[in-house]
């Protein structure tokens, strides 16, 4: 089976609060793009979860989340035949977009399809979570609310068809690094989830970019100025607004216009501010587009 790991933008991310079992109260607005990972999963006749990938760098063991995703759903259901899984990795690794949770994702997918557990998606999200917090939206896919530590899922109307330029420069951020350096209680910025969620209810791109904003770029971008420098070159070349997914070191632009989607994106690789240049679309499921 081959199976596609889609990447997923934040077109906002507040921080409310930190919590008392240490992690962080989020809201967010989650979006995947037509950017992925491709898994091919195959059923073994040898037990156990073999692991093999195109980046050197990924570990293969029970350290990978996709083998941590097998594991979960051949554990519960006393599957004895093995699997091997060939990941190609695309989406940038440790840049805020989810790569490792879609990949898992995709896997759970994929084992529940080969050994017909007959799960349902919202079952799969519920053990999703075991595996970590962007999971379960990973399965969910699409326009999602996302509140709690990011696994209280709502979905939301399709986001407007639109260009979306990635720029991820040649740095890697630790998430964890990140939420120990953010004084949750001391932000003085929040940006309108509320006025974001109105946008997309009413269909309306530019409202939506105006209304875009992430509160880890306030830990992120003093100690790599290079994403500030990526998001004004977005802006300076067209796009509605630009800014840093998840925790980073990822900025995405949104474009309404093809042209200057592309000229933009010529014009970021020729600057050489990121390693990665990539332009794509929003990714939606069907049947929710207003």
């Amino acid at each position: 089976m081959r199976l596609r790991a889609l990447a997923k933008i934040n077109l906002g991310l507040d921080v409310l609060r930190k919590r008392e079992d240490g992690y962080h109260e989020l809201r967010m607005i989650m979006q995947t793009i037509n950017m992925y990972d491709q898994l091919d999963i195959e059923i073994s006749k040898t037990p156990g979860i073999k692991i093999t990938t195109n980046l050197p760098f990924i570990p293969v063991n029970e350290s990978n989340l996709v083998y941590k995703a097998a594991k979960l759903l051949m554990d519960e259901f006393q599957v004895e035949q093995g699997i091997t899984v060939d990941l190609q990795k695309f989406i940038p690794v440790a840049a805020g977009m989810a790569g490792g949770s879609s990949d898992a994702a995709a896997t759970m997918i994929g084992v529940n399809r080969l050994f017909g557990l007959g799960l349902s998606v919202k079952e799969l999200m519920e053990r999703g979570v075991k595996i970590g917090a962007d999971v379960p939206y990973c399965l969910l896919r699409g326009t999602a609310l996302a509140e709690g530590i990011g696994d209280k899922l709502r979905a939301l109307p399709a986001c407007p068809d639109c260009y979306v330029l990635i720029g991820k420069p040649a740095i890697s951020v630790s998430t964890k690094f990140v939420y120990e350096n953010l004084h949750a209680n001391e932000l003085e910025y929040h940006p309108e989830i509320d006025k974001m969620l109105d946008a997309i209810q009413w269909h309306n791109l530019n409202k939506i970019a105006d209304c875009m904003g992430n509160v880890l770029e306030t830990v992120t971008i003093p100690h790599y100025p290079v994403i500030q420098k990526i998001k004004d070159h977005m802006k300076e070349h067209g796009a509605l607004n630009a800014m840093m997914s998840g925790s980073g070191p990822t900025v995405f632009g949104l474009f309404d216009d093809k042209a200057t989607a592309e000229n933009a994106c010529e014009a970021l690789r020729e600057s050489r501010l990121a390693r990665t240049v990539f332009l794509t679309t929003v990714f939606n499921n069907g049947g929710r587009r207003k």
